[in-house]
């Protein structure tokens, strides 16, 4: 194995990686997802805790069917 030296601890201005050879981990899961928002809908709502909010309100408005907690439980 090759002995480092002090200088190859020291922060490079630039890295250069090879992503073609990258591999999706496994162990990590997907939590979040990206939604493009229309230009009207994006000028109500200037971040996504306000979009949460409004649409937490409509899902607790909505009456609880069957057919509506299946579709939460996914």
């Amino acid at each position: 194995m090759k002995e480092k030296t002090p200088t190859d601890h020291e922060m490079q201005s630039e890295y250069d990686f090879d992503y073609t050879k990258a591999k999706k981990n496994r162990f990590a899961k997907d939590y979040h997802i990206s939604v493009t928002l229309d230009a009207d809908v994006a000028d109500v709502f200037k971040d996504s805790d306000s979009v949460n909010k409004a649409l937490r309100a409509i899902i607790a408005a909505v009456p609880k069917s069957p057919e509506n907690s299946k579709n939460q439980t996914q």
